[in-house]
């Protein structure tokens, strides 16, 4: 029976770590396709980062609705209909200049341009509320197949679907921005479209050498509309997985004849049939719950840096350090491939030296991210070190990423934990709202060192958060069993 539940247990993280992971396939593809939507359109830094800012605070919204659903549904369906329809926004997003030529008539000028800018806000907008079907479903089924004690372990490996996806989607479409897309380089109007669009859209262009602002247009003019195949290929991928899902997941232990994990009894059964009782057992544990509160609010200082480097990284690199678009790529690639590292490493640390602990590792590791990010920002070091240091930053900040989830399913029990992670995720998602927009507007009006300071005062104010509980215990499951108790000894 041990060696069964452990084949299920396995067989069901590494499957739910591959669907999940089409789901950053499907929504990180953007910031790569971003710096050709600039030369190609003359999108402005400020108004990625509203649009950006408007999708993180759609994803937060859905990933905190559907953790209330997913508590009553088959995880594993509601999982595959999310990734189907993320591929067909990611199809609409592709067809977007199509879409905008039909709406206006014209294929070029400001009115041409504000529609497609409105056609991507729109269907990234449906597309990040496709992507908080991801989440909440594996919040939920993850906790059912795996133990308290072996959470952040477990759950840490599956976490670095995270970085596989995002990792996956640079790479791939890094490798499609420079080897695809048509060959403009000898249209002249082409080539002055884009030299103006740069001029008027990149951070720091009149310090750049001739030869540098020639080598730029000409990347981007002679893989003219690659941006559309990171949505095309992407698309076709996500729907593979979605069926993939659909067929190989389970939703629990009982399911396939297994027993519930030993430990993780709530007496949550002894209220079934009880008016109002899931709603205050949700009510109790999440919302009444001051630790679930607060790492939801350590998360929003966490996706600040988390998703300001992710999203915003190809732009910064490609304007700042002046590299191109394909070593850009990989220098974000690093930066989730250290993060896949520091995330198992964070989990193990937790169960094996912090004894299920998690917001004491977090701490730890927000403080080390905020140093490897003032080194970055603030220390002139050659180009390789810098990208090393700032790949160093993701080893460190994908740990508390992992873990504030980790802590808040403990906390609310495996009954609340996807609404639990609903919550974090909302906040999560105002950060990395406030961070597209911040980023936006600060890089636009004050450079992109300014960012960077932004972003080590706000990993400070982080840190005093996870600090303020460190004395929290590991997990609510005493909790949930004295107030299950009370409830069904209520008449």
């Amino acid at each position: 029976m041990k060696r069964t539940f452990k084949a299920w247990q396995w067989h069901t993280i590494i499957v739910s770590m591959i669907v999940y992971s089409l789901f950053y396939f499907v929504r990180k593809n953007f910031s790569i396709a971003m710096p050709g939507l600039t030369a190609e359109y003359g999108i402005s830094n400020t108004s990625f980062g509203i649009i950006i800012a408007m999708a993180s605070l759609v994803y937060g919204a859905s990933r905190f609705i559907n953790g209330f659903i997913v508590e009553r549904v088959s995880t594993k369906v509601f999982m595959s209909i999310g990734l189907i329809l993320c591929a067909i926004a990611n199809f609409c997003f592709g067809f977007g200049i199509d879409l905008s030529y039909w709406i206006t008539g014209v294929h070029e000028g400001p009115q041409f341009v504000n529609m497609l800018i409105l056609v991507m806000g729109i269907t990234i907008v449906f597309n990040n509320y496709f992507q908080g079907f991801g989440f909440p479903p594996c919040a939920r089924m993850l906790p059912q197949w795996i133990a308290p004690n072996e959470l952040a372990t477990k759950m840490s490996i599956w976490n670095t679907s995270h970085s596989i996806g995002a990792c996956s989607a640079v790479v791939v479409c890094g490798l499609i921005m420079t080897n695809m897309g048509a060959d403009m380089s000898g249209n002249s109007s082409i080539v002055a479209a884009i030299t103006a669009n740069l001029s008027n859209t990149v951070t720091g262009w009149d310090t750049m050498s001739q030869a540098d602002q020639t080598a730029k247009v000409m990347s981007f003019a002679t893989h003219y509309g690659a941006w559309r195949w990171c949505f095309f290929i992407p698309g076709i991928v996500a729907v593979g997985g979605a069926i993939l899902g659909l067929w190989a997941l389970k939703d629990t232990p009982q399911s396939v004849g297994l027993p519930e994990i030993v430990g993780t009894e709530t007496g949550k059964q002894a209220t079934e049939g009880k008016k109002g009782a899931h709603k205050a057992f949700l009510v109790h544990m999440v919302f009444k719950n001051k630790y679930v509160w607060t790492l939801s609010i350590a998360n929003v200082f966490v996706y600040v840096l988390r998703m300001g480097v992710l999203d915003w990284g190809p732009k910064f690199l490609t304007e700042d350090r002046g590299m191109n678009i394909k070593s850009a790529s990989w220098s974000i690639a690093l930066f989730e491939l250290m993060a896949i590292a520091g995330t198992i490493l964070a989990g193990w640390a937790c169960d094996r030296l912090f004894k299920g602990k998690a917001h004491q590792v977090c701490l730890f590791s927000m403080l080390m991210s905020v140093i490897c990010l003032a080194i970055f920002a603030l220390i002139s070091l050659p180009v390789g070190i810098s990208i090393a240091v700032l790949a160093l930053a993701g080893f460190f900040i994908y740990g508390p990423q992992a873990l504030i989830g980790i802590g808040a399913a403990n906390h609310a029990t495996k009954e609340a934990s996807a609404t639990a992670n609903g919550l974090t995720g909302i906040c999560g998602y105002v950060g990395s709202a406030l961070s597209a927009l911040g980023v936006g507007i600060v890089a636009d009006h004050f450079g992109w060192k300014w960012v960077f300071i932004t972003f080590i005062v706000v990993g400070l104010i982080g840190s005093l958060v996870f600090a303020s509980m460190w004395k929290a215990p590991m997990g609510g499951y005493d909790r949930a069993r004295e107030f299950t108790a009370s409830i069904s000894n209520e008449d």
